[in-house]
């Protein structure tokens, strides 16, 4: 009779193992998500996405994001090929293409990155002058990728992007390049000043020869050129005279001769 009225309770611990056995049993691996089963100690597959099946107990899972990571690397104090000593930092962009090699292969693929990430920033930051880590970021942005997207495949991360985002330099080297391209600019001003002058210089004597090779156009030229002058301020009185004229100047002037004491 005991042994009746014992028959459900033992029937509902049954059922309650079975729920909680089922329900470590299914797992459910998100689109992003890969699951990296090790069967007592042995990795025996990559499993996802959707529904995933394992042995409680005997499995173990690690879940593994495929999707993107920002990486911001910490500012680095380097000193430039030309013994600049500047601070740099960057951004570093990758992703798991290979969550069994990302497991496997490495113990912590996130801070095996960053701390890969931060030496060869200062490396490549280093082997540069300052003119380039200026100017030339895109090139060192490619080198720093190439580098790190070498050596992280054998962990099963593929580096997409890098950046460096701020270079800082010491406050009398920001100074003293500041003057520098303002002598620059005025270095350039001036050239481009006296290239100005020196092609209105060739156009005018162009202009002047073409002139004076027809006849009455200095004439034209010079009644042209009397608005400019009636335009000034004051009285002006301008007398016109033709400029084939010009070999009778001598002739209408008087010539005064020094009297003989």
């Amino acid at each position: 009779m005991e042994l009746l009225e014992s028959i459900p309770s033992l029937f509902g611990i049954v059922v309650v193992i079975v729920v909680v056995f089922l329900m470590s049993a299914i797992k459910v691996a998100k689109e992003y998500e890969r699951l990296v089963v090790f069967r007592l100690g042995r990795l025996i597959a990559m499993k996802g996405p959707g529904l995933v099946i394992v042995i409680p107990v005997v499995d173990r899972i690690l879940n593994i994001s495929l999707r993107i990571v920002t990486l911001d690397v910490p500012t680095q104090e380097v000193i430039t090929k030309d013994n600049v000593t500047a601070s740099v930092n960057a951004v570093i962009y990758y992703r798991v293409v290979d969550p069994n090699r990302a497991v496997v292969n490495v113990q912590n693929f996130q801070l095996a990155t960053a701390q890969l990430a931060q030496t060869t920033l200062r490396s490549v930051a280093g082997q540069a002058e300052l003119d380039e880590l200026l100017s030339e970021r895109d090139k060192l942005n490619q080198q720093i990728q190439k580098i790190l997207d070498e050596a992280t495949d054998a962990w099963g991360i593929k580096v997409t992007a890098v950046e460096i985002k701020d270079v800082v330099i010491p406050q009398a080297l920001q100074k003293a390049i500041s003057r520098q391209a303002s002598a620059e600019r005025e270095r350039r001003a001036v050239i481009i000043q006296a290239d100005g002058e020196k092609q209105a210089a060739e156009r005018l004597s162009d202009a002047a020869k073409i002139l004076s090779s027809q006849e009455g156009g200095m004439f034209v030229r010079m009644l042209r050129t009397i608005p400019e002058i009636s335009s000034q301020q004051g009285n002006v009185v301008a007398f016109p005279l033709p400029m084939e004229f010009k070999h009778l100047w001598g002739t209408v002037a008087p010539k005064i001769e020094p009297k003989e004491e």
